[in-house]
């Protein structure tokens, strides 16, 4: 039995937290299968120096080298990996868990040996240590830091746009990558334990999962403006896409903070891009700019909202999660329903409704910023190019899918409308200032 306690020390002293690659790996195959003959070997000198025939005197000692052996086992499993990127860091995770599938036999034997021998609760404690350490790790490497309140108010916005495409980009590696390794890695090695297997996985995972979901919240808890409304739906559609991932993978009581926080940050980020939103309608409806534009040229804030709209169109899914349990009633009625006019438009919904009305509030604008020309004739043609412009963009985006065919027509048909005012009047003005007579002679000719 001694020799066999010598035998399994030489065996297990091999490895240890210096050293770089895992035990349980494919290359390792036939030194973890000596490993794991090697504990078996030491788990029986334990029971028999535990029996009362064994030696008093050896006995003790004994059993103090074999238990500081015992729990050597887990110290492998540390994976290490050099990522430097997200794209490594997909890969390398990906790896990881190629890497588990092979070796969970036989990290399951380790700690179904630990276990039967008496040593649960320092299998279990090793276990979340090293694989808490190695998901904090993996969570540094995909590029995500951990930022208070009070740091990301500090940021510049440009700044933070950047953290907020870092968290973009890590978000979906971590859930769907990282911490479901994790989960399948606690369920096969603690097969035998609901109960252990959920405890593993709440601890590792936990604070890490929180502080991805904490993120956006604290995001959306900045100041509100138009501007960053688009960076808000790209937290809210990565969050809401995350979800079903999210609350099946943390359905325990026990991570039921995860998915609180989840709902949280969702809310959050709802609320903040209701009010912008409503924000933005505003700006446009205070907008007091009394400048005019050469020749009727395009008004700086028609080419700001048209633009701002294309983009908008392209977050019509996310906008529609987000209104979906807040109906829309115009002010006023909407004199060209984007609803009727196909079937794509109505089964958007409200947000075919609001953007209509964002545009009418636009085009509403612009009738009272032609009212500045002291020519009439001018302010057709202002209108005509403005509409026209408006048009333009409707048709060149996403924007007509939501407004409908039967929407572009009625505007292009205003815009020569407007067009054809304008060329009257500046022609009747042409004809005003050629005299009299020379009119009539000129008459007198045609006929």
């Amino acid at each position: 039995m001694e020799e066999n306690i010598a035998a399994a020390e030489e065996v297990v002293n091999q490895w240890g937290l210096e050293v770089d690659a895992s035990l349980f790996s494919d290359s390792g195959r036939a030194d973890s299968e000596r490993f794991l003959r090697a504990t078996a070997d030491l788990h029986r000198s334990m029971f028999f120096f535990s029996s009362p025939s064994a030696d008093p005197a050896a006995r003790s000692a004994s059993l103090l080298r074999a238990h500081g052996q015992r729990l050597n086992p887990f110290d492998p499993l540390r994976p290490v990996s050099n990522v430097s990127d997200v794209d490594d860091a997909t890969e390398s995770l990906t790896q990881v868990e190629n890497a588990s599938n092979v070796a969970t036999a036989d990290i399951r034997a380790v700690a179904e040996s630990m276990i039967s021998a008496g040593y649960g609760m320092e299998c279990v404690r090793v276990f979340k240590t090293m694989r808490k350490s190695f998901v904090d790790e993996s969570v540094r490497r995909l590029g995500f830091e951990r930022l208070t309140q009070s740091q990301i108010h500090k940021f510049e916005w440009e700044a933070l746009e950047s953290k907020i495409r870092d968290w973009l980009a890590a978000a979906p590696v971590a859930f769907r990558a990282l911490f479901t390794g994790e989960r399948l890695l606690c369920d096969r090695v603690f097969a035998g334990s609901d109960s252990i297997r959920e405890s593993c996985f709440a601890d590792v995972t936990r604070d890490a999962a929180a502080r991805f979901l904490a993120f956006p919240e604290l995001v959306a808890r900045l100041k509100r403006s138009p501007e960053k409304l688009f960076r808000i739906l790209d937290l809210h559609n990565a969050v809401a896409e995350l979800w079903p991932d999210i609350e099946s993978m943390f359905r325990f009581e026990s991570t039921a903070a995860i998915r609180k926080q989840a709902v949280n940050s969702l809310l959050r980020l709802t609320e903040v891009a209701r009010s912008s939103l409503a924000e933005f309608e505003a700006a446009i409806q205070r907008d007091a700019s009394r400048s005019l534009i050469t020749v009727g040229d395009v008004h700086p804030l028609t080419r700001y909202v048209m633009n701002y709209l294309v983009f908008l169109a392209n977050y019509q899914q996310t906008l529609a999660d987000i209104f979906a349990d807040l109906a829309f009633e115009p002010p006023s009625p909407l004199p060209d329903s984007p609803l009727s006019s196909s079937s794509s438009a109505a089964a958007s919904g409200s947000i075919s409704v609001r953007i209509a009305w964002l545009v009418l509030v636009l085009i509403c604008k612009l009738d009272v910023k032609a009212e500045l020309y002291r020519e009439v004739a001018l302010s057709y043609l202002f209108l005509a190019n403005n509409i026209q412009f408006i048009v333009r963009k409707v048709k060149e985006s996403k924007l007509r899918l939501l407004l409908g065919d039967l929407w572009v027509a009625r505007h292009e048909a205003k815009a020569r409308h407007h067009a054809a005012s304008c060329e009257r009047l500046a022609w009747s003005k042409v004809a005003a200032t050629v005299p009299a007579d020379t009119s009539a002679e000129l008459d007198a000719r045609e006929a």
